[in-house]
């Protein structure tokens, strides 16, 4: 079955979904702390909001998430869809 064949199947999508969302909010969650470890435990969230959300930072740091969970949830679901 070709790709654009697998895309048309509603249970692709939902396959895709349940892929990309998990590892969306593990690789946001992660990025998180391994950029802002000292501030995230003394408590600093005004800082980590300064960082990372402010002033339109915000786009490059989910914008970068974004893309990359789409692609590993498009090329993982379609690897396991037979």
């Amino acid at each position: 079955m070709s790709f654009l064949e697998k895309v048309k199947n509603p249970q692709f999508w939902t396959n895709f979904t349940k892929v990309t969302l998990p590892f969306f909010i593990i690789l946001s969650v992660l990025m998180l702390f391994w950029k802002n470890w000292s501030e995230i435990f003394s408590g600093d969230f005004e800082t980590i909001s300064k960082m990372n959300f402010e002033n339109g930072k915000w786009k490059p740091f989910f914008g970068i998430k974004i893309v990359s969970s789409v692609l590993y949830g498009l090329y993982t679901t379609n690897k396991n869809m037979k």
